[in-house]
């Protein structure tokens, strides 16, 4: 009799294996970087969301803050060195569950200005987890290197983005659910 895998497990399982993969030798010559776009946001006194996001700035929802334990566990074994937000407490909140976890102090990056960011990633030593917004991401993820067109919509709180990169060639992306 076989017994069907719940899809977060299967995600569990294959960013275990990655982790395992990337904490031996081959993590610096393939160095994996984890993106995410931040958790559930808090909705304004009336339950609408926030029209301007980047004004209004609101916090996590208690479900954001339980997706950001739920992605520090995941994330427990990534081997992650780096974990890079931007200046918008819900990326902050959203990272620091993992950063805790995994003793890392998180880098505040502007969201408007991806250059200093992008060379921070390329640069860094060891694994790197990125936490930013539905736009910001796929953006991310194509100065990365990555070929396949991603959007992210505004109802979307769950991707997890792993891509490997190699010494040579294109990187490797995984879109994992969370």
């Amino acid at each position: 009799m076989s017994e069907v895998i719940p899809r977060r497990t299967i995600g569990a399982i294959v960013v275990a294996f990655i982790a395992v993969l990337c904490a031996g030798e081959a993590a610096a010559a393939d160095p994996v970087i984890f993106l995410v776009r931040h958790a559930e946001r808090a909705t304004t006194p009336s339950g609408q969301p926030a029209r301007n996001m980047m004004a209004d700035d609101p916090p996590l929802s208690d479900a954001g803050q339980q997706r950001a334990l739920k992605l520090a566990a995941l994330l427990a074994s990534s081997g992650i060195k780096h974990i890079f937000t931007t200046e918008y407490q819900r990326t902050r909140q959203t990272a620091v569950p993992v950063a805790e976890r995994l003793n890392v102090k998180p880098v505040m990056s502007a969201a408007r200005d991806p250059d200093p960011l992008l060379e921070q990633m390329t640069k860094a030593t060891g694994n790197v987890l990125v936490v930013g917004h539905s736009n910001t991401v796929p953006e991310l993820l194509k100065r990365l290197g990555v070929k396949q067109a991603i959007t992210i919509s505004d109802s979307e709180y769950d991707n997890l983005f792993v891509v490997v990169r190699h010494a040579t060639g294109e990187p490797t992306l995984i879109r994992l659910r969370y």
